[in-house]
């Protein structure tokens, strides 16, 4: 099903070694409205919806998995060179207790990932809104990230994110109208 490529969707650079700014894209890493939450929404969606639209989930949802894999790339690089000082004085001293530098599904205040992140109603239209709506936290999260850092290597990938996230909204505006034009079509018998 899958062609996976070495590479990363787009390139990561860091110019610096930053643990305050990994700890907060782990919100992205594990958070609600990150890119794990939004993989597994999609993918698990995509079997109660209608086949006009299921490959903008599958597209979406596995797209998602190359975004999850970006951003556990961003945190690496800003951090492999912390020492065990910085990672403390970050707020991430539990986690190197536990786990020294590996990443694990939690957002940026230390709560692991939980499937109550997700959503499937089971009805079409009410999941696409739900999913509009993720893209669109995803967005403004991305958005705050790219303000919170100076690190113009770093911002380049963040913004190709968020630029992502902006076009998955798109896409499932397209796909909420192409059913909404469906269900109001005239049926003559």
């Amino acid at each position: 099903m899958w062609v996976y490529e070495k590479k990363l969707q787009y390139p990561v650079r860091v110019s610096k070694c930053d643990v305050r700014m990994a700890k907060y894209l782990l919100e992205q890493y594990g958070g609600a409205d990150g890119e794990l939450s939004a993989a597994l929404r999609y993918l698990n969606q995509r079997y109660t919806i209608p086949d006009k639209v299921i490959g903008v989930l599958n597209d979406i949802g596995t797209e998602e998995f190359a975004h999850l894999e970006m951003i556990a790339t961003m945190i690496y690089k800003l951090t492999k060179d912390a020492s065990v000082h910085e990672l403390e004085a970050a707020g991430l001293g539990a986690n190197y207790a536990q786990r020294d530098h590996a990443l694990f599904y939690q957002n940026a205040a230390g709560v692991p990932w939980t499937a109550s992140y997700i959503q499937a109603k089971g009805d079409p239209i009410a999941d696409l809104y739900e999913d509009i709506a993720a893209e669109e936290k995803a967005r403004a999260t991305y958005q705050w990230l790219i303000d919170m850092t100076d690190d113009v290597d770093l911002q380049d990938s963040l913004k190709f994110l968020r630029e992502r996230e902006i076009i998955h909204s798109l896409r499932f505006k397209e796909s909420v109208q192409i059913l909404i034009d469906e269900r109001d079509k005239k049926r003559v018998f």
